[in-house]
Formats: structure tokens, sequence, C-alpha cells
């Protein structure tokens, strides 16, 4: 085996990097607020377009400045039907994002929403908005990353993708970065999973044949 040293000069003589992931953005803060019971429980599947979405937050850092990502993902399309980004993790980065989301909802449409146990998630304007629109709150399992594993999954991919080992002007230009990828992302970035469709093509396809 060798020593962690030896490792260390090697990879500078070689001009290898290793791609750490960073420790998860958490947004819990203690016990305020509404829990909601998790109803989801880490069955990922889903029979058509918003029936399930899941929602997380994750942090980037770029030059001392850090970016928030809030998006909500169609289980069935994989899709991130809404999303907002901003340089803190004020209560209407995951506010205005829910209201996005629910405007361009058919209202026949009730998907289960599911995040975390996150401060914004139990603030009553977020649960009201869910409420009013008749939709369903499901909760992670407190300190429990799996329970929300396909926000997990994505945010890693768009972290590998276009965030890892890149470089960045400041925090505007990030911003422009991650919405030039979530555009690809939904619209261009084919998936085995989806049968080689895009995200979009996926959810045309499925909408047509309804």
């Amino acid at each position: 085996m060798l020593n962690h040293k030896t490792v260390q000069r090697l990879m500078r003589l070689l001009g290898l990097k290793s791609t750490v992931r960073p420790k998860r953005y958490s947004s819990y803060k203690g016990e305020a607020g509404t829990t909601a019971p998790n109803v989801l429980e880490r069955d990922f599947s889903a029979t058509k377009p918003d029936e399930k979405w899941v929602t997380d937050v994750t942090e980037f850092k770029v030059k001392q400045q850090k970016v928030y990502l809030s998006p909500i993902v169609d289980l069935f399309t994989q899709e991130v039907v809404a999303y907002k980004v901003a340089k803190n993790a004020c209560l209407p980065l995951v506010t205005d994002m829910l209201t996005q989301a629910v405007s361009a909802l058919d209202k026949n449409a009730k998907p289960i929403v599911h995040s975390d146990q996150g401060w914004q998630y139990r603030h009553r304007k977020y649960q009201k908005t869910l409420a009013e629109r008749g939709l369903t709150q499901s909760m992670s399992r407190k300190g429990n990353c799996l329970d929300n594993a396909v926000a997990e999954n994505f945010f890693a991919l768009l972290k590998t993708e276009m965030y890892h080992n890149q470089h960045f002007e400041d925090a505007d230009d990030l911003i422009a970065h991650i919405d030039e990828y979530i555009e690809y992302y939904n619209t261009k970035r084919i998936k085995v999973k989806l049968k080689g469709l895009t995200p979009m093509e996926y959810r045309n396809q499925a909408l047509q044949a309804a």
C-alpha cells in the first residue's frame, strides 16, 4: 500500500486532481414548523407526469460567494419542472420555485411533493401554497438523505458535469451556467432510462399517448 504522501506527489507529477464531493448543504434549523409524513417512502416510480415531485436545495461556492439552487424534479420524466437560483437561502428561494411549478400545473394534476425537513418546507407559506392547490406534502425522515435520493442524484450529476473543476468568474457567471445546464438537461440530454429521449420529449410523448 502506498503512503498517502507518495500518492499526492505522484498526482502532482502527473497533473492529476481528485474530485471530492463537498459536504451537502443542509437547510435543517431546528424543530420550528410543521413536518409531514414520509408519504413517498422511497417509491421513486411514477406512471405519468406530475404524479410525484421531489425537491431540495443545494449550495455552490465560487470566489468566496455562495449560490443556491432549488429545483423540483418530476419522477416520471426526470424533468426539472421549475427552479430558482439565488445568492442566499432565504424563503423565496423555495416558495417562488413552488409558485412557478404550481402555476404551470394542469388543474387536475395533484402531485405528491417530497422534500427533506428543511425549515423552508416546514414554513406556513410553503405549506399554504401546497394546501391551496390540494397537493400532498411528503418529507424524508430526519437526517436520511436516501429518502430523497433522486434529488440528491440530480445535484451530483449537475455538479459533476458543469461545476466541479470548472472556472467561473463570479456568482453571476455560475448562475448563468446553471441556467444553461438545466435548459440542456431538460431539452437536449438524452437518458437511457427514458428510452433514449430527453425529459421534455418523454413528457410530450406521454401526454400525446394519454
